[in-house]
């Protein structure tokens, strides 16, 4: 088996072979370019804390069959009708799919883009792990989500997708000097004058973007903020809520720069474009712990042909979940924030973002979840 991300043919071919399972089968609609969107449960365990299983099984941990009267479930819910889970709390979700890996393929998993953008944090656990969010290769068992809504409650039911799954095989991220001849033969990054030269792009472990203070597209907002005790949100309600009940929009600083406020919650843009092309993968992730006390991301999956499409889009901006953890912290027009892992994959997918497939973000600029309505 070649190296790489496995791309959505070779996805539904796990499915086929048994390697990804679920009760009633996988649905069309979770298969996206380069991963699959998994779904909650019928259950979901109110904890008092977050854990990691370590060399137990999640179910030893959370107390066998008895599991409200163990050390760490508070109560139990069910999500078959929808639940409301609180802000600020932690719970615990059996995913519907489970894993029969074989012993040359892992996984990962990040929240989607409209998880993040809600201030929900999710990581997935397995059995025997120490680590978050990755699946060792051969692994045989059940998925779990952990959840926990951090600025705003959110409604959801048993078959939601909050987070997606990718399989790889052996080493698939490129080294800086690979991306660099990739960004030569196909530029990644564009600005409003057109495509960024190579010489102006910065590679360290990835290829390094930053914060958009203009304004200059969005009628000279540049963020929103979201309001200390904004009402609940129901995931099942696509273009629903006023954004104003929710959020409170920036407006450009009267400076390059702009103060977040500790432990609040913002959207944010990225002042560059981004393409993925549609052989590729990518994945944001973070710049550099010293570079700042602030958290720039959730989701992180950038499926083949975002900001591509069918090589008529010349970039989409990215959106960020930003938060500042402990004091406040400036930021300013254009600062390096986040960074792009570019990975190879095995083959390129049967369709890629934006063509065929449902594209919520193909063209943002600075866009709140598909929750909220939009001017």
């Amino acid at each position: 088996m070649s190296d790489g991300v496995l791309p959505d043919h070779e996805l539904r071919a796990a499915v086929d072979e048994g390697w990804i399972r679920a009760p009633a089968g996988i649905e069309d609609q979770q298969f996206q370019p380069a991963s699959l969107d998994l779904r909650l449960g019928a259950e979901a365990y109110q904890l008092r804390a977050s854990f990691l299983p370590f060399r137990e099984t999640v179910q030893t941990r959370l107390g066998g069959r008895d599991v409200v009267d163990g050390d760490l479930v508070i109560d139990r819910l069910s999500l078959v009708g929808g639940a409301t889970l609180q802000r600020g709390s932690v719970y615990l979700v059996p995913l519907l799919e489970s894993l029969v890996l074989p012993p040359h393929v892992r996984g990962r998993s990040n929240p989607k883009s409209t998880t993040g953008r809600l201030d929900i944090f999710t990581r997935v656990i397995t059995d025997g792990t120490p680590r978050f969010d990755e699946i060792h290769a051969g692994y045989r068992g059940t998925l779990y989500l952990e959840v926990s809504p951090q600025s705003f409650p959110v409604r959801v039911h048993a078959g939601l997708s909050l987070n997606q799954l990718r399989l790889l095989a052996g080493p698939t991220t490129m080294s800086d000097a690979e991306l660099e001849r990739l960004y030569h033969a196909t530029p990644l990054l564009y600005d409003d004058d057109g495509p960024i030269p190579a010489e102006r792009a910065v590679f360290n472990d990835g290829l390094c973007m930053g914060i958009d203070l203009s304004g200059r597209l969005t009628d000279g907002i540049v963020g929103y903020r979201a309001h200390p005790n904004p009402p609940a949100v129901d995931l099942a309600r696509i273009g629903h809520y006023d954004p104003a009940e929710f959020w409170e929009p920036i407006k450009r600083p009267a400076r390059d720069a702009y103060i977040l406020e500790a432990n609040r919650f913002y959207i944010l843009v990225s002042k560059e474009r981004i393409r993925v092309p549609p052989d590729f993968a990518a994945e944001m992730v973070v710049y550099d712990a010293g570079a700042g006390e602030i958290r720039t991301h959730y989701a992180g999956f950038f499926d083949p042909g975002f900001g591509f499409g069918d090589g008529s889009v010349l970039g989409t901006r990215v959106v960020m979940e930003v938060r500042a953890r402990e004091v406040p912290f400036m930021v300013y027009d254009g600062q390096t924030s986040f960074k792009v892992w570019f990975e190879r994959l095995r083959s390129r997918p049967a369709r890629v973002y934006g063509v065929g497939l449902e594209s919520s973000y193909q063209h943002q600029t600075l866009t709140l979840s598909k929750h909220f309505r939009r001017p």
